[in-house]
């Protein structure tokens, strides 16, 4: 007998019933609105690329993507769950997440690296370490004081807290629910390293995207998920200051 699924939500009893269509239609809608505004702000910036963002503009930046989509997220919610972010997509913590700390450690030392070792072996001009860690060091380089408490908030508070609950909770969640729990680990795995639009990053991204999607089947919850992206992305922001 096969062991019993340990899809994160499964049933429109455990999680808000939301379908593949509405959580595919909502996102776009919120990704492409908080887009445009995002847009706006950094034509305000006058930078010349996202990576050049002063930390201020990178937060005003970063939060007029992600208004939207949380706001999207809640309305779901309310409309199919009972309106929690905890009860709806699974956000919440507890103690045993703390094991996400050394996984992100890892994560990002170790599996992101074997997967770039064959990659830089093959086409060493595209794939050299330098050049994938380019978008995080020129980020880091333009913070400083107040502008580096900015940037670890937005890079390793925000983007995880949001991150998960877009992609692992809405998306993942959605698939798994009516395909399987591997085919939507999968497939929001590959969405979220594609929509990064830094090609050079998306190997590396997905690996990150499949650690990501088995901490929420395993553990029904996005409380693992976020603390591993959060210690994943602070040992990125670590190496990169200390190189």
């Amino acid at each position: 007998m096969s062991p019993p699924s340990l899809a994160p939500f499964r049933s429109a009893g455990d999680r808000a019933d939301i379908s593949v269509r509405d959580a595919v239609l909502t996102w776009f809608a919120a990704y492409v609105g908080g887009g445009i505004l995002s847009s706006a702000v950094f034509a305000l910036s006058g930078a010349d690329s996202t990576a050049d963002l002063a930390p201020g503009w990178l937060t005003a930046a970063s939060l007029a993507q992600w208004i939207p989509m949380v706001g999207a997220i809640w309305y779901l919610g309310s409309r199919f769950g009972v309106g929690t972010l905890s009860a709806d997509f699974g956000l919440s913590f507890r103690p045993v997440d703390l094991i996400g700390v050394p996984l992100g450690v890892i994560t990002q030392l170790v599996l992101v690296r074997l997967v770039y070792v064959p990659l830089e072996a093959l086409w060493p001009d595209t794939f050299a370490l330098d050049k994938i860690e380019e978008r995080a060091r020129t980020t880091y380089e333009s913070a400083n004081g107040g502008g580096l408490l900015l940037l670890i908030l937005v890079v390793v508070v925000g983007a995880p807290l949001v991150e998960e609950l877009i992609y692992r909770g809405l998306l993942q969640g959605a698939f798994t629910r009516r395909l399987n729990d591997w085919v939507g680990v999968v497939v929001v795995a590959a969405w979220f390293a594609i929509v990064h639009f830094q090609p050079i990053e998306i190997p590396g991204l997905f690996v990150v995207g499949l650690v990501l999607g088995v901490c929420v089947v395993r553990t029904r919850r996005l409380g693992l998920g976020v603390v591993t992206h959060l210690a994943f992305n602070a040992t990125g922001l670590i190496l990169v200051a200390s190189t």
